[in-house]
């Protein structure tokens, strides 16, 4: 089946059963490696991408479900509002092993979109889906934090 939508930005057609995982299409079809699998049922976060600026985890997410609509990616958000916050995830220890931060940054920027400086229980609320086994949270806290920092 043909399935059409708005991926970073660009319309995109990509044929494929109408049951894959957005996950799998994006990683093995589109070859963007950037949303990692790390559970593949929903627990992590690692997945995470924005669908009509809703964060939605693409391991349980139909591609039919896609089909006219808006995907962000972590190579999307990198590109655009994503970079200040990734630069002070790494430079406030917010990343040690990596495999969940594209799903933080993912919620992140969902969160930052809908609130320019938000609480740490705004920021704890929105990463509630995002299990990190590395940092223990204080240093993404801290990068999320600084982003309102002049």
């Amino acid at each position: 089946m043909s399935i059409e939508f708005l991926l970073n930005g660009e319309r995109i057609e990509v044929e494929a059963p109408p049951m894959s995982r957005l996950l799998d299409v994006l990683r093995r079809e589109l070859g963007l490696t950037g949303t990692k699998e790390g559970c593949g049922e929903g627990e992590c976060g690692a997945c995470t991408v924005l669908l009509e600026d809703v964060p939605v985890l693409s391991c349980l997410l139909p591609l039919v479900q896609c089909e006219g609509r808006r995907v962000d990616t972590i190579e999307g958000l990198a590109r655009s509002e994503a970079g200040p916050l990734i630069e002070r995830l790494v430079s406030l220890g917010g990343v040690q092993c990596g495999a969940c931060t594209p799903g933080i940054v993912v919620a992140t920027c969902a969160l930052l979109r809908q609130t320019e400086n938000p609480t740490r229980a705004q920021v704890a609320q929105a990463l509630a889906g995002n299990l990190c086994r590395c940092t223990g949270y204080e240093g993404i806290h801290r990068a999320i934090q600084a982003l309102a920092e002049p």
